[in-house]
């Protein structure tokens, strides 16, 4: 038998210090069969992250196929899982917000032709509580693309902007985190800022806007680091098989059916506009499917940079797509109290976007309990997005819970964090769900809106508006402090008994 010892030839370490603790990032050791790998080690934070590509495109597809997986495992912070089998399952919330995340400033930055399966994977090995895992990911996963031979117009970099009040905290500490008054996350390439993701407590503009620009400073060094590798190790972009368009047969649209075009958006009405552009199609179809016949097979392309041209004239010209004045906001309405037997119900609507937001209360015991590599380990404070395909007048069969309605149930949370009241004022477990009931506009926005108008405060005591205790919930107390619904005949429940009568919302 013949045992020799296994070289790595390939093996290279790139080093700086980032915001006061070492970053390092090894190539060349593990995950050879990648298209690239790359070890990052930010303080004691460990990721490995791998990309992978397919050799060929995918057929039959009209879109860029990157898949970013942030996989968490509880080793990394010395636990073990807490489910019935004892290993990881399905990502948890915070795990899927972290992919999300490093999609979000990556994506734009690869070719829009390109139809081969990209897949960045970050396997989190270790979590230092002073470093975070989602960043030193981000870092990551930039760097194993840019070395890579996948065409990539990067590279990025990510940091965390923090302000306790006085002065700006990048990548804060944990110790820094317990007065830190904004998280906000930014990604940039060296000359723009790529993303932007952030919760805050009442900070002003100017603070947030001289945050950013100093922290695109900040990510600076991260970058030439990353170019360093690329300059030394980085492999030539492969040649991929560019996605077909037929861009004769766009011009000619542009040149002849432009106006046409013009009619179809001009309108607030979603419905009509989709009516009139369903025509346009047949029309086009019937001029131009004799000389162009696979010409379907693009319309969806077509129509999306066709329309973009649209709105851009009209912008340029100080017109909006539905006719509204440049300060002009959609009609609004709002009501409470709309559905018997809950807890709370409001209903927002602006323009044609409609949300139904339903809260719950039960007592802390009811708090959602957190198995992550994060710290928090509950949460008071729920609230799930769900958007079904009749918000949109798609004919299709809902499924489990999407990434994206994941993300802007979070994003709601954020929002209104800070203004639920603390746990000592009001002791109970609180869970809004926002059901999208029509989309013309922003329906996290929406969300936002209804759960705020939902929960608001009762002036003069630390206590929400419109919720009120159903008489079968257990666990509740019998006097709740709440305010009921129109079911409720405008009756105040007080702790001390029938208040005055309340006029209906």
């Amino acid at each position: 038998m013949i045992i020799t010892h296994k070289e790595f030839p390939n093996y290279r370490k790139f080093e700086m210090m980032y915001e006061g603790r070492p970053l390092t990032m090894e190539v060349g050791k593990l995950a050879e069969l990648c298209n690239a790998a790359v070890l990052v080690k930010y303080g004691e934070t460990t990721v490995l992250v791998t990309c992978t590509a397919s050799a060929r495109p995918k057929d039959g597809i009209d879109y860029f196929p990157l898949a970013v997986d942030f996989n968490e495992k509880l080793y990394a912070v010395g636990r073990i899982p807490g489910s019935f089998m004892r290993r990881e399952g399905k990502p948890s919330l915070p795990a899927v917000l972290a992919s999300r995340l490093i999609d979000r400033p990556m994506r734009p930055l690869f070719p829009t032709d390109l139809r081969n399966d990209v897949v960045i994977a970050c396997e989190v090995l270790s979590v230092d509580r002073d470093c975070s895992p989602e960043i030193t990911a981000m870092i990551g996963a930039s760097a194993a693309v840019s070395i890579s031979d996948v065409p990539f117009n990067g590279p990025i970099a990510g940091i965390v902007l923090g302000w306790d009040g006085e002065k700006y905290l990048f990548n804060p500490t944990a110790e820094q985190k317990k007065n830190n008054r904004m998280t906000t996350t930014i990604a940039a390439t060296h000359k723009k800022i790529v993303m932007i993701e952030s919760e805050a407590d009442q900070v002003p503009d100017e603070v947030m806007y001289e945050g950013i620009v100093q922290a695109h400073e900040h990510l600076q060094p991260v970058l030439d680091l990353i170019d360093t590798m690329v300059r030394e190790i980085g492999k030539p972009k492969f040649e991929y098989e560019h996605a077909s368009f037929d861009e004769e047969l766009f011009e000619m649209l542009v040149n002849n059916e432009f106006e046409s075009m013009e009619y179809c958006m001009d309108t607030d009405d979603k419905n009509v506009r989709e009516s009139r552009v369903n025509d346009w199609i047949t029309m086009v179809q019937e001029k131009y499917e004799e000389e162009h016949p696979d010409m379907m097979q693009y319309m969806e392309e077509i129509l999306y940079k066709l329309q973009k041209k649209v709105v851009k004239k009209w912008l340029l010209a100080g017109k909006r797509v539905d006719g509204r004045a440049m300060n002009e906001i959609r009609p609004l309405a709002a009501e409470v109290g709309v559905l018997p037997v809950v807890h709370g119900s409001g209903l927002f609507t602006r323009g044609q976007t409609q949300v139904l937001s339903i809260a719950t209360l039960s007592t802390l015991a009811d708090a959602q309990k957190l198995d992550t590599i994060w710290e928090e380990e509950t949460k008071r404070f729920m609230h799930h997005y769900n958007m079904p395909s009749y918000s949109t007048g798609e004919a299709r069969a809902s499924r489990s819970t999407n990434r994206r309605e994941y993300g802007h149930g979070a994003l709601v949370e954020k929002a209104l964090e800070a203004v639920i009241p603390d746990v000592e004022d009001f002791p109970y477990a609180i869970r809004v769900v926002s059901e999208v009931l029509s989309s013309n506009g922003s329906t996290s926005q929406g969300s936002i809106c209804g759960t705020r108008h939902l929960l608001r405060p009762d002036p003069g005591r630390r206590r929400l508006h419109h919720l009120h205790r159903h008489p079968g919930r257990r666990g509740l107390p019998r006097r709740d402090g709440l305010q009921g619904g129109r079911h409720q005949e405008g009756h105040h429940r007080h702790p001390d008994g029938p208040q005055e009568r309340r006029p209906q919302a």
